[in-house]
């Protein structure tokens, strides 16, 4: 039951922060469509803004990956 435990709780880990992320994602993109749309100089900006986010999977993964060093075998 323990290990079940562990390899559904490393699905939620990257599952939950790769949704989050997604959500973030179209909210900020297009937001900064929209601001490029009236300040073309915006666009450094709404790519650095974009990239924030996927650190949230990057770090989903890899608190992923350390439970699923935990499990039995791995």
């Amino acid at each position: 039951m323990e290990l079940l435990a562990l390899a559904f709780g490393a699905a939620l880990a990257v599952g939950l922060t790769g949704i989050a992320t997604g959500y973030a994602q179209a909210r900020i993109g297009s937001a900064g469509v929209g601001a490029m749309s009236e300040r073309p100089e915006m666009f450094t900006s709404a790519v650095i803004l974009m990239a924030i986010p996927e650190t949230v999977v990057i770090l989903g993964f890899v608190v992923a990956v350390m439970i699923m060093l935990i499990l039995p075998g791995g």
